[in-house]
């Protein structure tokens, strides 16, 4: 019997969102329309997974400053186990400003690299059906083990700030089964031009490969079957794209442990995702069942995930 149902590792981050009417331009200055503060990085995995109903931890490094007080507050108010994560005296928890505008955002963050690896928080393999991580120029030794262990091992891959794209960093697919990168990062890492084209490069090095694409929708390809699924993206007001990706790679995560077919799976994802954008933050846009069911309420003509939600918010999901 495992002890969580997921374990996730990555960067942490305290997110300020500001809602922003134009883009800033150097000389002027732009009042912000809206504004909130939330845990970011792996914390919007984390966040989304626990939402749905899933027994999720966490490795990860946090500042033993204010900044990480209030992010590790905030994660064990959701739920979150944090065994595998570690306070780091004299080293700052990184801050992310979000500036949302356009439909979409810009990222400006202060912080360095911690000073412990996944590999030094986590060594032995995690007692979880699945485990996720944010993989990068950095060790994932770890992975191997939970593979070995019995996990399923999900990736995800986040913006390389120095956009030199080291093929390298796709080396730690090897012992993963799903990659979950968006469509820019798809792209960028395997030299191609479209996300059709960077999905089936991607699949020659890890089982099944779903590449988000915002307001585009989502690809998926199983390697194994050669199942491929095309889903678009609920039209939604975008308020706020922070953290959309780690929430779309957490429903998706979800639908898998719930052996969900694949179009259903990305179908799910693509929902949450879709919720997510309609209000400021990353982790705490993540949505809860009662989210769900309202959007289900609020479009009683769209069936395609009618009974999962049913289902969910009755319990038979999440038992």
């Amino acid at each position: 019997m495992y002890e969580l149902d997921v374990v996730v590792s990555g960067l942490v981050f305290q997110d300020l969102v500001l809602g922003l009417p134009t883009a800033p331009r150097p000389g002027t200055e732009v009042w912000a329309t809206g504004s909130h503060e939330s845990p970011g990085g792996i914390a919007n995995f984390a966040v989304a997974l626990a939402r749905l109903g899933l027994r999720t931890g966490m490795a990860a490094a946090f500042g033993a400053d204010d900044l990480g007080d209030r992010v590790w507050a905030r994660l064990s108010a959701e739920g979150i186990d944090l065994g595998l994560s570690r306070k780091l005296p004299d080293w700052p928890t990184p801050l992310t400003v979000a500036l949302a505008y356009d439909n979409d955002r810009a990222l400006v963050t202060r912080g360095t690299t911690p000073p412990l690896s996944a590999d030094d928080l986590i060594t032995s393999a995690p007692s979880a059906r699945a485990v996720a991580a944010h993989i990068g120029p950095w060790p994932n030794a770890w992975l191997a083990k939970a593979k070995a262990a019995g996990s399923t091992v999900f990736a995800d891959v986040g913006w390389d700030p120095s956009e030199r794209w080291d093929r390298a960093v796709l080396d730690q697919l090897e012992h993963c089964d799903v990659f979950l990168p968006n469509a820019d990062e798809a792209m960028h890492y395997t030299r191609t031009d479209t996300p059709e084209q960077a999905i089936r490069r991607l699949a020659e090095k890890v089982p099944l490969v779903v590449v988000s694409n915002g307001a585009a929708g989502a690809v998926a390809l199983d390697a194994g079957s050669g199942e491929y699924v095309d889903v678009p993206a609920y039209p939604v007001p975008a308020a706020d794209t922070t953290g959309a990706g780690d929430v779309f790679a957490a429903g998706f995560i979800a639908g898998t442990l719930w052996k969900l077919p694949l179009e259903q799976r990305v179908r799910f994802a693509a929902l949450t995702a879709a919720i997510s954008v309609t209000r400021l933050g990353g982790a705490d846009a993540a949505p809860r069942w009662a989210d769900l069911a309202a959007w289900q309420h609020a479009n009683p003509d769209n069936h395609q995930l009618e009974a999962l939600i049913k289902g969910a918010t009755e319990g038979d999901v999440r038992g």
